[in-house]
């Protein structure tokens, strides 16, 4: 599409090999939206992006982060520098500045949610050491010049796009829609594949906030969707569907895995904005309660390892969380062992 170009960055990521930033025509230069990842050479690549289709680092005039996470927002203080543009971001973002801002203390609230959760002091430890060497992937730490909320619209030349708030993959999340064109820039909110992850403990439940999301996008009429990795795609709807079918899936998978195999979750007619559960029948509590890391291994039915357990973990951890809230689950503490189990009668 004329005025829209799609930068696609490398990321030394596991399973994540590249990150889209998307440049939008706007006057004299384009709008930028995402960064990439701060990373040795990462600014070279996307220079080398820009200039592929024609653009320069000095052509932007703004920059506009979709949410806090390193690959999407680590390059902003670099470019605001260079390009001497305003930069725009969610103002939740505490969850996407802690590593950066103090490490030590980001650090320390991962090991005891890991700790939580039933992780040996062994594998916490190796955690730890690997951790403290490794870069935050954030060129600097820099608030935004003018926070990204709901009603606030961007100038392009393909017309306005309005700020939609989509928290869930992230506290800070937003998608940007422009109506006439019904483009929908979805950041990691919608993605090509679908592929789930969500900040645990930034807020009380981003599994509920990540299904009302799915409905404020759902009602766009959105037809080409701009995600943060992969290609865009189409049959933006039939997206929004397979993420409401997988969160209720694994949020059935963790009922079972924790001993309440008989509650599972009522799926509500296709793009309601009810995300109410059965009330669970009596004797859920004759289950024994497990760990975190315990029902993380059952639910997605592979081996945890050093690599992919904090990812899992995290997941399961909000699914938990959800259906505390919802009644279905209850938690038990035992020291500083968290337990989970069916409600009592």
């Amino acid at each position: 599409m004329a005025g829209l170009w799609r930068l696609r960055l490398p990321l030394p990521l596991p399973g994540v090999p590249h990150c889209n930033a998307w440049a939008i025509a706007a006057g004299d230069g384009v709008v930028l939206v995402d960064t990439g990842m701060h990373e040795p050479g990462s600014m070279a690549e996307l220079e080398r992006s820009l200039a592929q289709v024609g653009l320069s680092l000095d052509q932007v005039r703004l920059l506009a982060c979709t949410h806090a996470h390193v690959d999407h927002w680590g390059q902003a203080a670099t470019i605001r520098d260079r390009a001497e543009c305003e930069f725009w971001m969610h103002p939740n973002h505490r969850h996407g500045f802690a590593t950066a801002t103090d490490p030590e203390l980001a650090l320390a609230r991962r090991l005891e949610i890991g700790r939580q959760s039933g992780m040996s002091e062994a594998v916490l430890q190796r955690y730890a050491e690997r951790a403290r060497g490794m870069a935050s992937g954030i060129a600097r730490v820099i608030e935004p010049d003018r926070p990204l909320v709901d009603g606030v619209e961007i100038q392009t030349d393909l017309g306005v796009w309005r700020v939609l708030e989509t928290p869930g993959h992230a506290p800070s999340h937003i998608c940007l829609f422009q109506a006439e064109r019904r483009l929908l820039i979805s950041g990691d909110h919608l993605l090509g594949r679908i592929s789930l992850y969500f900040d645990y403990g930034w807020t009380d439940d981003p599994i509920g906030e990540f299904l009302s999301s799915l409905d404020v996008t759902d009602k766009l009429g959105a037809r080409l969707a701009l995600s943060g990795h992969g290609k865009p795609f189409i049959d933006v709807h039939g997206h929004v569907e397979a993420n409401r079918t997988l969160v209720r899936e694994r949020l059935d998978s963790v009922l079972s895995a924790a001993g309440a195999a008989d509650h599972s979750t009522k799926a509500p007619p296709s793009g309601a904005a009810d995300h109410s559960t059965k009330a669970p029948p009596s004797g859920a509590a004759d289950h024994p309660t497990k760990t975190a890391l315990e029902i993380a291994a059952r639910v997605f039915g592979e081996e945890l390892t050093e690599t992919n357990t904090s990812w899992r973990l995290q997941e399961t951890l909000c699914y938990l969380r959800h259906l505390e809230i919802e009644g279905l689950l209850v938690r038990e503490s035992e020291g500083d062992l968290a337990r989970w189990g069916g409600t009592p009668n």
